[in-house]
């Protein structure tokens, strides 16, 4: 993916994928991990509805494993938001908002 082929790094994620989930579990945050980097080499493939639909699914999971505002919980949020806004711009403001009140709330006004 960072030498340009997003579509062939999606491709290798969902090949480790399932080698991933039968090793270390579906909820080894390596394997959940693999669940992020998938859906965000989707979206850069061209894909913006997939990644938005594959974060959508996989944040209950990260939220039940790792907690809701564990920063990977709280990134896969942002990258959902993105690839929603990417996909269906209207109905991405308000989820853009609830992200941005967490954020705050959980790593202060001033956090960089």
């Amino acid at each position: 993916g960072a030498a340009g082929d997003a579509a062939r790094a999606a491709a290798a994620y969902e090949e480790l994928l399932p080698d991933l989930a039968r090793v270390l579990g579906p909820d080894h945050p390596d394997t959940l991990a693999a669940r992020s980097n998938l859906s965000g080499w989707q979206g850069a493939a061209g894909d913006a509805a997939r990644a938005a639909a594959a974060y959508e699914e996989l944040l209950p999971d990260l939220a039940r494993v790792l907690g809701p505002d564990h920063p990977d919980t709280l990134a896969a949020r942002g990258n959902f938001v993105h690839w929603r806004g990417e996909a269906d711009s209207a109905n991405a403001a308000a989820e853009h908002t609830r992200l941005l009140d967490d954020l705050v709330r959980v790593l202060g006004p001033d956090h960089l």
